[in-house]
């Protein structure tokens, strides 16, 4: 990835707001004015109590809901005046998603699962994506486990399943909420450093949602929420040299 690369802005949040129950005696707003800006080179932590709006902010950045108010540009797009077709589209080329469970599919082989996304988006995936699925398992550290099933595979195999999953579209964007909260300190340090292989590799802006101290000092930036409000944005240098 070349300096300019790295420079490019992927996600850019301007007065962002949200709200429920609009209209209602019990309205709320959640969050309140959320501006921040996420370029290719980024890796950063999204940390906060729980309550203070890390969920809602997700999923909208996730494009998974809409604001109340603000604008989210993803890519230079003005993703806040798309329809949900165009939204929908957007999503399935340019996000990525990791959550703390891996959501695989049971019945479905690791290669199967890590497919999934261009299954649902065109059906039978083209040959250049399953050559991309087994590449990613390998870089995930199981080649040879392509045809096992979720249940034989470990936690962290799951979840490196689920990182090559997220990844086969090769996105602009990778949002990973509390991603090794279910596994061993070893699993989550080794998922951990797959995140930073792509950002690295690929010039995928990682936004990290965590409670886990030890992995948001790891990264190189750290948003903090409090109350629906982004308290602080404070880069570090503690991650490895890039």
């Amino acid at each position: 990835m070349s300096e300019h690369d790295s420079e490019q802005e992927v996600l850019r949040l301007e007065g962002l707001r949200k709200s429920y129950n609009i209209g209602k005696p019990t309205e709320v707003e959640v969050l309140h004015g959320i501006d921040f800006l996420l370029r290719r080179r980024d890796f950063a932590a999204l940390v906060g109590a729980s309550g203070s709006g890390k969920s809602t902010l997700l999923n909208v950045l996730g494009l998974l809901d809409r604001p109340t108010a603000g604008k989210l540009y993803l890519l230079g797009k003005p993703t806040h005046e798309m329809d949900d077709a165009q939204r929908t589209a957007l999503r399935g080329s340019e996000i990525g998603f990791v959550f703390q469970f891996h959501h695989l599919i049971q019945a479905f082989s690791a290669l199967e699962n890590v497919l999934m996304p261009m299954m649902v988006i065109g059906g039978r995936p083209a040959p250049k994506y399953v050559d991309r699925a087994y590449e990613l398992l390998e870089q995930v550290g199981l080649r040879g486990l392509e045809q096992r099933r979720p249940d034989q595979l470990s936690g962290g195999q799951q979840q490196r399943v689920a990182v090559a999953r997220a990844l086969i579209a090769r996105p602009a964007l990778l949002l990973a909420d509390e991603p090794t909260g279910n596994l061993d300190s070893k699993s989550a340090a080794e998922v951990f450093e797959l995140f930073r292989k792509f950002n690295r590799e690929f010039g995928c802006a990682v936004l990290l949602v965590t409670h886990d101290p030890r992995l948001s000092d790891q990264c190189d930036r750290t948003l903090t929420l409090v109350d629906g409000n982004l308290q602080s944005d404070v880069r570090t240098e503690i991650g490895p040299a890039r």
